[in-house]
């Protein structure tokens, strides 16, 4: 995966070495000297993330990331921050200034590349996120995704048959988090099939294989949920196949806290964002195939599942009905007592028919006051059974609308028609129906006609 990263060094050796590291895995590499040049280069180049020394003359690390964060055109880059290796002062001012992240020199090439990956991904989702909100509203649509994913902590999963580190971890993250522990990989397995924001695994684990644990939980249930690896910082080999199998990042130990702190919330944050965009495209595409006001399937779902259905019925398969039906008089409610009555009147017609076809029927709305059902596998006897139901329930009661001031009495008039050979299409199927519904407005509406081909 590429991304464009800064490298922010007063010392020439480190900027090259990194930029070295980096270039070779085919990253876009920027670099900057000082602060102030990094607040320039980050502005105008908009990386994808930022590594920034801690010690520089003049403007330090820490006073460079409070800037980036509090600059419009930079806060939302991450921003890691390259501490010594008895740092932890360090990481807790870095993390008060809003770095995202920290490492420690000498920068282990494995962690770092973790770090990497990690971050970068997150960027790209939050850009995502940005951009969608933008068009949202670009287009006057309620947008405060961003916002809505800095709420409160996540569910977390701890799996550790260490039994002090895993209270430790729990003590450290309970103030923010909601913590599972389990020490049994069957059970903890079983729990990370319901919702998780993150999976605490103890690798070193003693009692259970942690590797096998990362590997289930990335190809099963729980698979949308990150991994955060605990490991032996001796044991190189198995942190690397840590990631290898899918884990997001890893943890050394002993487990620091703050560093616990920061890593949690980089892959909540992931998650979140991540889960935020999976819903808001599920949505878009409901709403694709959705009538807004009724809830209801739209035209364009309509035609495509008809096409399908007349398609298999013409080579053999098995038949398909259709029943178009058209609301009376429904002119005169939206004249007489306005579009308000008349949306309350569809809305309270779509409830009607939602709840008497059957399970398998696809009811639609075409549009105005014009509504399909689609019923594959159905006769004409039995679609004109159903479209008789339907009609008797619409006359039974009045249409209660505005707040209930007012009842009307509504009627429909339906036509039903089915598949008969091969030289059916779909708009012909709709074409006698739509015959059926003109028929029963003729004879005074509030009728079933079915029309055979």
């Amino acid at each position: 995966m590429s991304a464009r990263i800064l490298v922010v060094d007063d010392v020439d050796v480190n900027v090259r070495l990194l930029e070295a590291k980096l270039t070779i895995e085919y990253y876009d590499v920027l670099t900057a000297g000082d602060g102030a040049t990094a607040l320039t280069v980050a502005a105008e180049q908009q990386p994808d993330l930022i590594l920034l020394d801690v010690m520089m003359p003049g403007m330090d690390g820490f006073e460079t990331c409070r800037r980036l964060k509090a600059h419009p055109l930079t806060r939302h880059i991450p921003v890691v921050l390259v501490t010594a290796l008895d740092g932890r002062e360090d990481r807790i001012r870095g993390l008060g200034a809003g770095a995202d992240d920290f490492l420690t020199k000498p920068i282990d090439d494995v962690v770092l590349f973790a770090r990497v990956r990690s971050l970068t991904r997150l960027k790209q989702i939050m850009d995502e996120l940005r951009e969608r909100e933008e068009s949202s509203r670009r287009l006057g649509v309620e947008a405060d995704g961003v916002a809505r994913m800095r709420s409160e902590g996540g569910r977390i999963l701890i799996v550790d048959d260490d039994v002090v580190q895993a209270e430790k971890i729990a003590s450290e993250l309970s103030g923010e988090h909601r913590i599972t522990i389990e020490s049994n990989p069957e059970a903890a397995l079983a729990v990370a099939k319901g919702p998780l924001d993150l999976i605490i695994v103890n690798v070193a684990a003693q009692s259970f294989d942690g590797l096998r644990i990362v590997a289930l939980a990335k190809s099963g249930d729980a698979r949308r949920a990150p991994v955060l690896a605990v490991v032996d910082p001796t044991e190189r080999s198995r942190m690397i196949k840590a990631l290898e199998l899918g884990a997001a990042d890893v943890l050394s130990r002993p487990v620091d806290s703050e560093e616990l702190a920061a890593r949690a919330r980089t892959q909540i944050r992931r998650k979140r964002y991540t889960d935020f965009l999976r819903h808001k495209l599920d949505s878009s595409l409901e709403m694709a195939v959705t009538d807004a006001l009724t809830g209801l399937h739209n035209r364009r779902y309509m035609t495509t599942q008809l096409q399908a259905l007349v398609g298999r019925a013409s080579h053999g398969g098995a038949p398909v009905a259709v029943l178009v039906m058209d609301i009376d008089h429904f002119k005169a409610v939206n004249d007489g007592f306005g579009h308000d009555a008349g949306d309350e009147v569809l809305v309270e017609f779509a409830v009607r028919l939602a709840t008497n076809v059957r399970a398998v029927d696809l009811p639609c709305r075409m549009g105005g006051e014009e509504f399909v059902v689609v019923m594959p596998g159905a006769s004409l006897e039995a679609a004109g059974s159903v479209a008789e139901r339907i009609r008797r329930d619409v006359a039974a009661a009045p249409f209660r609308v505005l707040g209930g001031k007012e009842q009307l009495t509504v009627t429909i008039s339906i036509g039903v028609a089915v598949t008969t050979g091969q030289s059916d299409t779909p708009e012909s199927l709709l074409k006698r129906a739509d015959e059926g519904v003109y028929e029963a407005k003729a004879k005074g509406r509030n009728l079933v006609i079915a029309k055979a081909a």
